[in-house]
């Protein structure tokens, strides 16, 4: 058996990710590796956790596709698994092309990678699935309190809570890229969902997270659960089309009014997935089973639900570096 030895791309913080891919790999087929990349592997704590690790050019560049093509086929990579937004739909585009050589972009498909960088159009996407989403204003017909975010954003970066109009600046309202949407009050709870689909985009296992606390975007407190959430999605997930390996749905929720307001999908794990992984959702060797060995992947619902997760930051010691 050959060419089993799977990418992370932006390795960065994701040690928790490149060891459950390290261990689900040890166990099913010995001897494979993981590797990871990074613009500065060295100073990358997941870099330093993988078996190999290599400087990227960054994903904006022409030597981006070209040197990841390189390092697969010298590498005998089958298998890439990307981490961060800005890398998803460059990667999206090329999927059948690394596919003609044997490895596998664990991504979905450009439309709906398009759609989840367009808040716009991600609203359509969830009203498809039946998902309640935040009322979305036009500009000259706003209602406040309301909350303004661009429409291709992520990580919360140039998002705004408008109490009132003596907030509204000419610079946000003139401002493109922003749209207004109904602002959710701060008594909701906040959930992210970590689905998989399997490679013909069939729904395979999904663990909603309550988020605890986050910090600096990422979860830092949280419990799985499998509640009044779970019921309200099991029939709605199986309806996000294009949809291929591992996706974070977050949605805000008050159970008490019975209200679901669906606000973003990443297409890609999620940086909570490690509090998934440990309750039992494997979705790295359901990759691997699915990818490697050719397996069909039934659907599951068995892992432990009120599972908490508190995350602190730990260390790796590296001698003799060296700028």
């Amino acid at each position: 058996m050959k060419n089993n030895n799977i990418l992370i791309l932006s390795a960065g913080r994701r040690v928790e990710l490149v060891q459950a891919f390290k261990t689900e790999l040890a166990q099913l087929i010995p001897l494979s590796r993981v590797i990871a990349v990074d613009l500065n592997p060295n100073l990358s704590a997941a870099c330093q956790a993988a078996d190999e690790h290599y400087k990227v050019p960054n994903v904006t560049s022409d030597k981006y596709i070209p040197f990841l093509k390189k390092l697969c086929i010298e590498k005998s990579v089958s298998m890439v698994i990307p981490t961060i937004d800005s890398e998803l739909l460059v990667l999206s585009t090329y999927r059948e092309y690394f596919k003609s050589f044997g490895v596998n972009l664990i991504i979905s498909e450009v439309s709906l990678v398009k759609a989840c960088r367009n808040k716009n159009q991600l609203t359509k996407i969830f009203h498809e699935m039946r998902l309640d989403t935040p009322l979305i204003f036009k500009k000259d017909d706003l209602s406040f309190p309301c909350f303004v975010k661009p429409y291709d954003g992520s990580s919360s970066n140039g998002t705004h809570a408008l109490i009132d109009k003596s907030m509204l600046s000419d610079n946000i309202l003139n401002n493109e890229k922003n749209m207004f949407m109904e602002l959710i009050p701060s008594y909701y709870d906040e959930y992210t969902i970590d689905v998989y689909y399997d490679r013909k985009g069939k729904l395979k296992s999904f663990v909603p997270r309550l988020r605890i606390e986050t910090r600096s975007g990422e979860v830092s407190k949280g419990v799985t659960k499998n509640n009044f959430i779970y019921e309200h999605l099991l029939n709605k997930l199986p309806n996000l089309i294009g949809a291929r390996g591992c996706i974070t749905l977050q949605m805000l929720v008050c159970e008490k009014e019975d209200v679901y307001k669906a606000i973003e999908i990443n297409p890609r794990f999620g940086g909570g997935y490690p509090l998934s992984y440990c309750a039992g959702a494997n979705y790295p060797r359901m990759l691997i089973s699915e990818y490697f060995l050719d397996e069909q992947i039934d659907f599951s619902d068995d892992w432990e639900i009120d599972l908490l997760m508190l995350r602190y930051d730990s260390k790796i010691l590296l001698n003799d570096y060296k700028s």
